[in-house]
This record gives C-alpha cells, structure tokens and sequence, in this order.
C-alpha cells in the first residue's frame, strides 16, 4: 500500500462521468435492518470499506448469515430476528475506527441476552458514545463506557430492549438517535424518543426514518419526538443503495476548483442523502449545478469562486471538503455552527485549519468552525498529514489539484469508504 501519494497538477477543466461507491451510511443502516426482518434481503450497490466490513464482521460473531461478492457489490443477509442475539458467555466485537458501526451495534446487541462488549483502535476509544449509552440506560438497558471516559470500550449487559421513553441530547452526533431509532421496533414496547436541543446532520436521521418505512416499520415523527411502535421489519428481495453523496463532493469540489463539467450517476434529485445538497453550496459560490432524476452534474464557475457564509450543521461531513477550496474563493468563506466534527476520525476543524496554513493559508479558527481567507500563491510541496481520517485525505486532494507537489501522507486511509479514490480523482484529471 502506497504510504504517499503525490496529487497530479490539474492543467486542465475537469471532465467526466463518475461512478462512486455505494453510501456508507445507507449501507450501514440497511445491515442491521436486513438482520432483523424475516428472509432473505439482497443489498446491491452496497459500499465495501473498512467501515462496511467491520460491520459485516460483527453481524457474523454475532450468529447473522452474511454472503458478500464484492466484484458484484452485493451483500446478501439472511434476516433472523433478534434470536441470534443470545450470548449469555459474552462476546467482544471490535470495530477498528468506525463510529457508525459502534453506535448503531449498542443499540442493535441491547435488543439481545447476554454481555456485549464493544470496542476499537486509539481513536475510537476517543470517540464518545456516552450520550448513547445514558439514552440506553433511561430504559433500564446496564450500558457502561468500561474505563469511564465516555467512550469505548463499551459494556452492555442485554436482558431485552423494554419500551419506554427515552431523551437524548441531539447537538453530539445524529448517530445515536439514528441508532435507536434502527434497534426500536424490536423493543419489548412503544418507543417514545424525544431529541432535546437541536439535531445535528438532520437529513441523516431523516433517512433512517424513511429506510425503516420502506423496511415495513411503524414510525411516527412530530418536530423532534419520535414514537415507534413495535413491528417486523420485512425483508426485500433486491434493496439498492445509492452511491455515496459525500464521496461525491469531491468531484464536485474539483470541477469547481478547475472548472469543466463532472457528473457523478446514480445520486438525483430524489436521494434520501443530506450531503447531495453540497452542490447547492456550490452553486451558491457560482457554479452550475443540474439535479437529474439519476444523476447530479455540476460546472465550475465561468469566474472565480464566490466566498460564502455558510451553515453545515445538516451536512458537516462536508467541512473538509468545502474548507479545502475555499482559498481559492474571491473572498473569505466562512463555516459555522459544525463543533461536532470535532470529535470525527480526528478533530477536523483544527486538522483543517493546521494543514491549510501550511499552505500559507491565513485561517482563522473558532469553537464551531472556521474562516479561510483567500490566498492567491499557496506554498507548493506541501506535504499533508491526514490523521487517518478519509476525508482529510480526500479533501486536501482536491486542493492539490491547484498547488504543485502536493503530498498527501497515508493515502491508504481512503479504504474506509473510498478505496479507489485516487483512480477515480485521475480519470476526470486526465481525460
């Protein structure tokens, strides 16, 4: 595996249709939803990375028949129930860096019997889940952080998921409440959830809601409560997955960096992802954007990028992206009301503002976000450290495609939803 990778110089307007793979966050909610409901569920344009592959690991520990083809991207799950879910000797799950997968599975093992413990490399032990497990607790479920630190490893002894009501903060991460909502229709009894505060990366919370509908589960949703009452999730025979929205914001972040046009299949005007909405973004700074019934396709902007102010709240997966080209803009880009990437892969606000003024970017950082300033000449040959997070690496690429002889150290960490990345990025450059 390649320990460097030095970014093409773009010369160039960009070009080309682009295929990317499968979402990892739909992938990652239609895993648990296919184990649960009744036969057998074919899951096709299903994402394979690090993320996807440690959540099929533990579906398998756990006592779930999965079948992968990756070639084909097809997952084939066949559905059980919750009766897999009896470990009364314990079992460890392990689930490298991967949030999703330790949030949605606290959830997911607490409808079992028996002692689960979850756990991962460094940084997830870094990552907190504490919001989560007290959620758990409010409903009698004994979830613990086992070092008391607020994040994993986490122990959690499952006797059933009773029913009951339920509050959780909603400004740390969508994924908790998106993880309760995905294990609630198996719990003993109605389960009422109420999100205290404002909900960050909404759009994600929307899209587990309609992914359980579409599963035959019966939510109820007004303003910030959630009632679900319980159900079977039903298997599909042919579930697709879309392709990854924010995998996508890449090419569009390049397009408008370059200029040319990229159109990237398979995600339309009708994708149950928030982070499709980038383009919007984009526009706003001058591009052109076309929302097709099956696909996106953005052209760069005839002048330079406009700055903007913009909230990412219900999209923050896209700071690095948009943070990355934002030197580039007319005038300062300001991103706010997004401290909850703080606590990603890494501390994305501050690994942004830290590689960026290695390019001589004046970068101004606050507690929930930051404001980059133009900076027409960039120092080349910089070397970029991604800090194991895929999308520092992904981002600062897009970058590179300006400033000559840029590095990006660990390039490897794209597996984790984008193993082809670089491949893909070299297609559109050199078309």
């Amino acid at each position: 595996m390649l320990t460097t990778y030095r970014v093409p110089t773009c010369h160039r307007p960009v070009k080309g249709v682009v295929r990317i793979p499968g979402s990892k966050s739909m992938t990652n909610r239609a895993l648990p939803i296919a184990a649960l409901a009744r036969g057998t569920t074919v899951l096709t344009g299903a994402l394979f990375s690090d993320d996807s592959r440690y959540f099929i690991d533990s579906l398998r520990r756990l006592g779930y028949h999965v079948e992968t083809d990756e070639p084909r991207q097809q997952i084939q799950i066949e559905g059980a129930g919750i009766e897999p879910l009896y470990h009364p000797d314990g079992i460890d799950l392990f689930v490298g860096n991967s949030g999703t997968s330790a949030r949605f599975l606290a959830a997911f093992v607490s409808l079992g019997v028996g002692r689960y413990r979850i756990d991962g490399v460094q940084r997830m032990r870094e990552r907190p889940i504490l919001a989560l497990l007290q959620a758990l607790q409010q409903v009698g479920i004994a979830a613990i952080d086992e070092h008391r630190t607020g994040c994993p490893p986490v122990l959690i002894e499952a006797n059933g998921f009773p029913g009951g009501g339920i509050a959780i903060r909603g400004k740390e991460s969508s994924q908790y409440l998106s993880g309760l909502l995905l294990a609630a229709p198996y719990a003993q009894g109605p389960i009422d959830l109420h999100v205290e505060g404002s909900l960050v990366s909404a759009p994600y919370v929307n899209m587990t809601v309609e992914m359980m509908r579409e599963f035959g589960a019966d939510v109820r949703v007004s303003d910030r409560h959630y009632h679900i009452e319980p159900s079977l999730y039903h298997a599909k025979k042919v579930y697709q997955i879309e392709p990854d929205a924010s995998s996508a914001s890449y090419f569009f972040a390049a397009a408008a960096l370059c200029g040319g046009t990229v159109r990237v299949a398979g995600i339309g005007k009708r994708s149950l992802q928030g982070d499709a909405q980038f383009a919007r973004v984009l526009e706003k700074m001058g591009c052109r954007v076309v929302y097709g019934a099956d696909y996106i396709e953005l052209t760069g902007a005839r002048e330079k990028l406009a700055g903007i102010e913009v909230d990412l709240f219900d999209m923050s997966d896209m700071v690095p992206t948009l943070a990355a080209i934002a030197p580039f803009a007319s005038d300062p880009v300001h991103i706010y009301n997004v401290a909850n990437v703080r606590i990603k892969e890494t501390d994305r606000i501050q690994a942004c503002v830290t590689e960026l003024r290695k390019f001589g970017v004046r970068v101004e950082e606050t507690d929930d976000g930051l404001t980059v300033y133009p900076q027409p000449k960039m120092k080349r040959g910089v070397s970029v450290q991604t800090y194991d997070d895929h999308r520092m690496a992904m981002a600062f690429a897009i970058l590179g495609l300006n400033v000559e002889d840029t590095v990006i150290e660990d390039p490897g960490c794209t597996q984790k939803t984008f193993p082809d990345f670089f491949d893909t990025l070299e297609n559109i450059i050199f078309n």
